[in-house]
């Protein structure tokens, strides 16, 4: 099914030039004569390239509808990243370089969410919330929490987070995966 530049928005999947793209940014350009482009950033999904493309209404652009399952992340060898669908019980694997942005979050047994299309997967997508478990946290120092003071923690992951002062190691805290900030502390 075609479509116009007016529906191009960020995070939208669509099809050009026969590849799978995903819009990062855009902007919408209206010009006093002429017609409307516009100037988009997109991320390849099959391999992960980003191009910047400026996008007419005579484009053939294709939206591209996606199936949404439930996957569970299972374990990490040579260079691929092994996920279960819950309820097929199929194992999909992905490369470092899809797993990069969310490597940090990767412990066994949490749920993430794949998108496949034509049966293919070709993203996952982590929770919003993790809890994981601070590994190292340096000593908050006496007076440091005038300004609301933070530190660096190493999580069980790897992951650095800034946690306020109080977190010691062996608590187990709440990170945001959209903003890779600390939330709360669970316990």
């Amino acid at each position: 099914m075609g479509m116009s530049i007016g529906e191009i928005t960020r995070g939208i999947t669509l099809i050009f030039d026969g590849e799978l793209f995903e819009v990062v940014e855009f902007e919408h350009v209206k010009l006093g004569r002429g017609g409307a482009f516009v100037r988009a950033k997109m991320r390849n999904l099959r391999s992960g390239q980003v191009i910047t493309k400026t996008l007419k209404d005579s484009d053939n652009l294709e939206a591209a509808y996606l199936d949404t399952r439930v996957l569970q992340y299972l374990y990490q060898a040579g260079g691929k990243y092994t996920f279960m669908d819950k309820a097929t019980f199929e194992q999909h694997e992905l490369s470092a370089e899809v797993v990069e942005p969310f490597r940090g979050y990767l412990l066994e047994g949490i749920d993430f969410t794949g998108l496949f299309y034509q049966d293919r997967m070709v993203k996952v997508m982590p929770p919003n919330f993790v809890d994981l478990k601070v590994i190292e946290a340096p000593p908050g120092t006496k007076g440091d929490t005038a300004t609301g003071g933070q530190k660096p923690a190493t999580l069980e992951t790897g992951l650095v987070v800034k946690v306020p002062l109080f977190v010691t190691a062996g608590e187990v805290i709440r990170v945001d995966t959209r903003t890779g900030a600390y939330v709360e502390r669970v316990s």
